[in-house]
């Protein structure tokens, strides 16, 4: 870095030298950046090289689930989903104890049982958790994938946006191996209940069980709608629907 002197003071890049200001001094520095064949093999980027890695591996995971589940979360997602779910699939590769640095990933860190338990509660669009939406127990068969809700009033536990007349609930049961890149979703019926007075107990059943191995989950989706003359229509392009991972095995 060296200081221009001189009447006249420029600001950009000039070949190989960029001129910049800082504060009341006029600077020049060589136009730097390491390049990608010294990262790639330099010894002393060895960390940044292992990093890298797993970097990549974990967003490719993240996006393996992402596509599992699909045909429920084009419904109910957020657009910091990717992010938040990098975040959380990090704290799963972490959980790696087998794989030297550089090679630890997401399928070898979901053998840790803590793993698991960082993935349930997971909200697949922040906007709109299920602990925010819904005020009623989820009982679980893990075996069949089922749900049973505790009896619920809808107009007193379940927060529904402005506009809404009617919901739905809808479960999936996935199982993903994220070594493998296989995974099978099975999905219950969508239950479409009036926004009315009554407790209700809504029960939620694949119709299959998956037979993939790796991780197991369960998963819930509410939807909102506004009915009209029979047809639904979604509030807001369901800005407001939750999809929330409720137990992993």
């Amino acid at each position: 870095m060296a200081k221009v002197s001189g009447m006249i003071k420029i600001e950009g890049t000039l070949e190989n030298l960029t001129f910049y200001k800082n504060g009341s001094d006029h600077l020049v520095r060589t136009k730097g950046g390491v390049s990608k064949s010294r990262i790639m093999n330099d010894p002393a980027f060895v960390r940044t090289r292992e990093n890298g890695s797993e970097f990549s591996s974990i967003a490719a995971s993240g996006k393996l689930l992402r596509t599992a589940l699909a045909p429920l979360l084009f419904k109910a997602k957020d657009s910091r989903l990717s992010s938040r779910m990098l975040q959380l699939l990090s704290k799963v590769k972490n959980l790696d104890a087998t794989s030297v640095r550089g090679m630890r990933n997401v399928a070898d860190g979901f053998n840790d049982l803590q793993a698991k338990a960082l993935l349930v509660g997971f909200d697949f669009n922040a906007r709109a958790s299920l602990g925010s939406v819904l005020n009623a127990s989820i009982l679980v068969d893990v075996a069949l994938g089922q749900l049973t809700f505790s009896a619920f009033d809808p107009t007193q536990q379940l927060k529904a946006p402005e506009g809404a007349t009617h919901f739905s609930m809808q479960s999936g049961f996935l199982t993903l191996n994220f070594a493998t890149g296989e995974y099978e979703l099975a999905l219950s019926d969508e239950l479409v209940f009036p926004l009315v007075l009554g407790e209700i107990s809504p029960v939620l059943t694949p119709t299959s069980v998956p037979i993939g191995t790796g991780v197991a989950m369960q998963v819930v989706l509410l939807e909102f709608f506004q009915q009209i003359n029979g047809l639904n229509y979604l509030l807001n392009n369901g800005a407001y629907n939750v999809l929330h991972v409720v137990a992993v095995q």
